[in-house]
Formats: C-alpha cells, sequence, structure tokens
C-alpha cells in the first residue's frame, strides 16, 4: 500500500473508536497491516476463512450477523466491526454475516488485534465489552420462547384426533382412551362442527342418564372457540381465560390443523402480561385497578427490552386495556344493576386497531340496541363517565378531542350509529373525513359480537367502492407526508428553536395506518388492525405481494423505532415521545429508516393514482 492509499485509511482508523485513543505511529502501523475486501450484495454472505480469522472493519455498506439457525444476531454498518466474537473467544466461526449492501471493509490480522489489545487497555476494554454486549444481544433473542412473543403453532398437536359427528360417543370414549387425549375434534363431511371433551361426556352423557349409543353431535360443544396456528400463545391464554375453556382448536384457512389444552400452555412459561390481565378481573375496586395498572409501563419496557414486534407489543398492550376496560365496566354495572339494554363498548383510534404504545390516550364510545328512554340515558351516562373517569385514573388520559362514551354525542343506538356513519360516507366533508380516521378503525370491547357486526357490516356495505367517499379519504391522509426532504435528508419537527426530531407516529405509522384503511375501507375489509389490513389486502390481490410485503415491513421498522426510541427515552428518563432525532441512529439505521419512509411516500403515490385518478 502506497502513501496515497495509506492516508484515507489513516483518517478513518484516527476517527473510529477505539483506535482513536492509539498513538499516531500505532495506528499508523495498524494501516499499513490491513488488507481491504470488496463485499458485494450479490455474493449473499461474506466468505470467512477458517485459518485467518480477523477483524472486520466496515468502511461502507451494511451487514447482518445471524446466528447458525438464522436469528439476527447483530446490524453492521459504516464505522463498526464483526469478526471480534472468534478473535476474543478463540472458537470457530460459526454465525453468518449477510451482505445488505455493496461494501469495503478493512481487514485486521488476529496477531495485531492480539498485541494491540495487550499494549492497550482501552482497545482491550473496549472489545471485551462489546464482546459481553454481543453475547447480552444474542441470549435476548434467543429467550424470545416467550409466551408473549411466541406462536401457538409451537405447543400445538401436529395431527388433531378426529371423530365423525354421527359415530357413537362409546366409539368417541375409546378413541380418547387409546388416543390418551381429553377431547376430540368433532367432522361432518371434513368440516368442523364441534369439539368433544371429557366434559362433554360427564355433563352430556352421564349425568343425563343417556346410554354410549348416542351420536356425538348430541353431546358435543357446537360452533366451538377456535384460533389460528399465528396466535401468540398469550392469546389462546387469554381466550381459554375468557371463555373458561381447556381445549382450543387450531384452524388455519377452514380446516382444523391442531389442538391445544391448558394442560400444554402450562407446560410453557408462564405470562406476565396473562398474569397482568389475570390481576386486572380479580379486582374488586377502583382503587385496587389503579395500583396494578401502574405495572402497565414496567410491562412495556419488558417488552421493548425483549426486542418483541411491534406489532405482538400493540397487540399485548392492547388486550391489557381491554382487561381494564372490561372489569371497570363489570365493576359499575354491580354498582348500577343489570343495564337496561344490551351495549357494545367501542374502541376507536390505537386501542380499535390493537397497536397501543406509550402515551394512548382514550378513544371510545357506546352502541346501544334500542333507542334510549330517560332512565336508560341516565344509567348509560351514569356507567360511561365513571368507566371513562376510571381509565382516566388508571393512566389513560381523557381524549383531547372529547372521543369519548361520557360524550352524549358518542352514545347512541345502533341505528343511530348507522346514520352518522352513513352521512360521514354520502357528505365527505373536511371534519367527516378527520372523524373517519378515528372512527373506521373501530372494535368491540364489551358486548354482543352480534350487534357490533350490524353496524360494522353496515358501513362497510357503504364503503365498498364508493369512488367520491373513497377520493376524499384519499385526499385527506396525503395532507401529510413522510419527513424526507431533498437529498433525502430527513425533515425534523421544531418547537421554535427547539428540534423535537423526526414525528414517528403522525409522520410514518399514521401514513401507513390511512394506507391500509382506505384499501380495506374499498374492499370492504373487516379487519382493522393494521397489519391484518396489509396481509388481508395481499390475499385478495389488491395490493400486489411485493408492495404488500414492503408496507408490512415499513410499518413494523417504523413502529419498532418508535418503541426502541420510547424505550431509550424511558431508561434516561427523559419525557416519553414520538420524536426521534436522528443524531441517535447509527449510518445504517438512518438508511433504513430512510428507505422505510421512501415504501411509504411510494404507496402514497399508489393510492392517489387509484383512488383520485377521476377527481
Amino acid at each position: 500500500m502506497n502513501a496515497s492509499e495509506l492516508q484515507p485509511v489513516v483518517q478513518f482508523l484516527q476517527g473510529l473508536v477505539p483506535f482513536d485513543t492509539l498513538p499516531e505511529d500505532v495506528v499508523v502501523r495498524c494501516a499499513k497491516a490491513v488488507t481491504v475486501g470488496y463485499y458485494s450484495k450479490a455474493s449473499g454472505y461474506v466468505n470467512f476463512d477458517a485459518n485467518s480469522p480477523k477483524l472486520y472493519m466496515v468502511r461502507s455498506g451494511a451487514f447482518e450477523v445471524r446466528d447458525p439457525e438464522g436469528v439476527l444476531v447483530d446490524r453492521v454498518g459504516e464505522g463498526e466491526f464483526f469478526g471480534f466474537s472468534t478473535l476474543l473467544s478463540g472458537e470457530k466461526v460459526v454465525n453468518k454475516v449477510a451482505i445488505l449492501e455493496d461494501g469495503l471493509v478493512y481487514h485486521l490480522p488476529q496477531s495485531l488485534f492480539d498485541n494491540l489489545r495487550s499494549e492497550s487497555r482501552n482497545f482491550d476494554k473496549f472489545f471485551t465489552r462489546a464482546f459481553a454486549k454481543r453475547l447480552r444481544h444474542e441470549a435476548r433473542f434467543k429467550a424470545k420462547d416467550l409466551t408473549t412473543t411466541s406462536r401457538i403453532s409451537t405447543l400445538m398437536s401436529s395431527a388433531p384426533i378426529v371423530i365423525d359427528a354421527h359415530a357413537s360417543v362409546t366409539q368417541a370414549a375409546l378413541l380418547m382412551r387409546n388416543s390418551r387425549v381429553s377431547s376430540l375434534l368433532v367432522t361432518d363431511n371434513h368440516k368442523l362442527v364441534g369439539i368433544l371433551t371429557d366434559k362433554d361426556l360427564r355433563n352430556r352423557v352421564l349425568a343425563a342418564g343417556l346410554d354410549g349409543h348416542i351420536a356425538v353431535h348430541q353431546a358435543m360443544t357446537v360452533s366451538p372457540i377456535s384460533i389460528s396456528s399465528n396466535a401468540l400463545i398469550f392469546e389462546a391464554m387469554l381466550l381459554m381465560s375468557e371463555h373458561n375453556i381447556h381445549h382450543l382448536p387450531i384452524i388455519d384457512q377452514d380446516k382444523a390443523i391442531g389442538m391445544v389444552t391448558s394442560t400444554d400452555i402450562l407446560r410453557g412459561q408462564g405470562s406476565q402480561p396473562l398474569l397482568l390481565i389475570g390481576e386486572i378481573e380479580r379486582q374488586q375496586d377502583l382503587a385496587s385497578l389503579i395500583s396494578v395498572s401502574k405495572q402497565i409501563p414496567l410491562l412495556l419496557q419488558n417488552l421493548i427490552s425483549a426486542d418483541a414486534r411491534a406489532e405482538e407489543i400493540g397487540r399485548v398492550l392492547t388486550s391489557v386495556t381491554d382487561a381494564l376496560t372490561r372489569r371497570l365496566i363489570v365493576l359499575n354495572q354491580q354498582l348500577l344493576g343489570e343495564p337496561p339494554m344490551a351495549f357494545c363498548w367501542l374502541a376507536f383510534g390505537s386501542q380499535g386497531r390493537q397497536d397501543q404504545a406509550a402515551c394512548s390516550d382514550q378513544d371510545n364510545g357506546l352502541l346501544v340496541a334500542e333507542e334510549m328512554d330517560d332512565f336508560a340515558k341516565g344509567y348509560f351516562d351514569a356507567l360511561t363517565h365513571a368507566v371513562c373517569a376510571g381509565l382516566d385514573q388508571c393512566g389513560y388520559e381523557f381524549c383531547p378531542g372529547n372521543i369519548m362514551a361520557q360524550n352524549p354525542q358518542w352514545r347512541m343506538s345502533l341505528k343511530q350509529w348507522q346514520q352518522v356513519f352513513e352521512k360521514w360516507v354520502i357528505t365527505p366533508e373536511p371534519k367527516a373525513l378527520l372523524h373517519a380516521s378515528i372512527f373506521f378503525d373501530m372494535r368491540s370491547v364489551y358486548g354482543p359480537q352480534t350487534l357490533f357486526d350490524a353496524l360494522q357490516d353496515k358501513v362497510l356495505a357503504q364503503t365498498r367502492d364508493n369512488d367520491i367517499f373513497l377520493a376524499g379519504m384519499t385526499g385527506n391522509s396525503l395532507v401529510e407526508s413522510p419527513p424526507l426532504g431533498f437529498f433525502r435528508k430527513f425533515v425534523l419537527e421544531r418547537d421554535g428553536s427547539e428540534v423535537k426530531g423526526i414525528d414517528l407516529k403522525h409522520k410514518g405509522n399514521a401514513l401507513i395506518n390511512d394506507i391500509a384503511r382506505v384499501y380495506a375501507l374499498s374492499a370492504g375489509i373487516k379487519e382493522v388492525n393494521t397489519a391484518k389490513r396489509i396481509r388481508a389486502l395481499m390475499d385478495a390481490n389488491i395490493l400486489n405481494r411485493k408492495d404488500a410485503l414492503n408496507l408490512a415491513d415499513a410499518h413494523e421498522f417504523i413502529a419498532h423505532m418508535r418503541l426502541s426510541n420510547q424505550g431509550y427515552q424511558h431508561n434516561l428518563g427523559l419525557e416519553v415521545s414520538n420524536y426521534l432525532l436522528p443524531a441517535h441512529l447509527s449510518s445504517l439505521v438512518r438508511h433504513q429508516l430512510r428507505d422505510a419512509f421512501k415504501v411509504v411516500h411510494e404507496a402514497q403515490a399508489g393510492m392517489k393514482m387509484k383512488f383520485m385518478r377521476s377527481f
């Protein structure tokens, strides 16, 4: 390496921790010893020489370190290292390093690396700490076999025991005994129609004085509660708890593929979120609920520390909010007496979408089955004020826009709600469209599902293929755009002279929520969770696979950055917000964030072309 080639390497090392602590002559010695490697993304992975381990110093490009099972261990960009684990441990290279972008990498030989460690305490300390951090990082990823982040498919029986609905219960009992199971899935023409359990045999056959010749369909539980194999173990536990059941069929694409029981789950690990929900359900007064709710911020920090997916964190936190809401409703009904009619407690916005994070306020309403007389109005006024006040005291602040069930404007009968939505759809004025971004992400937290379905089905029938409404919704969602300016630099929010940072919520995830909502309403899709909406749009070929996956990845990445940043703010004792300072990011993460915002920008352009061509 001649002098002209040597100088850029010296300058790079002098600005690179921990080489910047070394004397100049030592840095020059390092620069003379390095070799240069060019890594092409097309190659896929870095090819390691087992007989010649090195320290790899990234000059440009981007790489991912993955363990032998393919689990992500680390992401490495400009000014960062890989290969030091092997140099420090002396063990054979087992991790794989994927090449994300074409890169230039400097190689420092092991002999010189070892010399530098012995000569410089700072140099040795830096890489020793980096190695310890890497080990903790790997352990954290491997510890993700938690109830909150693991799929039900990891516990279910892969070959469900099935019996025909017209077989006798004696045949069923023999099959259960011989298969050593406590339940059977019941089918008719290969379609799941019920479940037969030990409890059913006791209560509906023996206790009823019937003999074993009756058909299985006479003793089974019809239309059993089920769950998909992609659901979290936590969600299965929650279903079992809510419905007081111990057997849960696993259904994928209308086909029974397995069974999970409470015993299966007990063999797994306990669930902190489920324990918290169990505590909520046991409380008998508001003061106790307020005390229990103080654990929610800690739950969020634990989930962030476990590096759970943002989508899963949102679902877990929202399940806790739902449980708290239901408990407040039940406790206040005990004080007020039975309600005068059936009702649904509606969750809107982030709770409706099941993507709550820190800083969530209330967005809710009440749907009642019939027109309310004076007594009903008084009852529901007292109930909603008590529940909303309770949620506020448990940490869910009152909605600044007063979109809450305690506001009489958002307590209506089914017919009234249908008329309000119809007015918004037929006359998409600016205020109506603003409401649409909140109210069209709705879900029932408490009450009969049939009542809620009657509202949602009517709303979707009105929005589907409604060109004028969809054009208005699209135009309204394009008022904001991703925070990318000239030369793809980030556009930062400012409060006077103070730089607040990148608004990851309103300039990131909210825009993707808008995109998914418009497409879902155009197609009559009932899902309200953004990730599920995107998957449903892809399955229906409304979004092509590539665009849908890119949008889903961008949504998860931005949400993950938002949560990680909130964890960082919390740990430093700062005010938790949605603002991220780019200075806190590595060059690789900045690059990934820009790419995510670019996906959002392109999706907005596609939505504009589809829904506003004629306007």
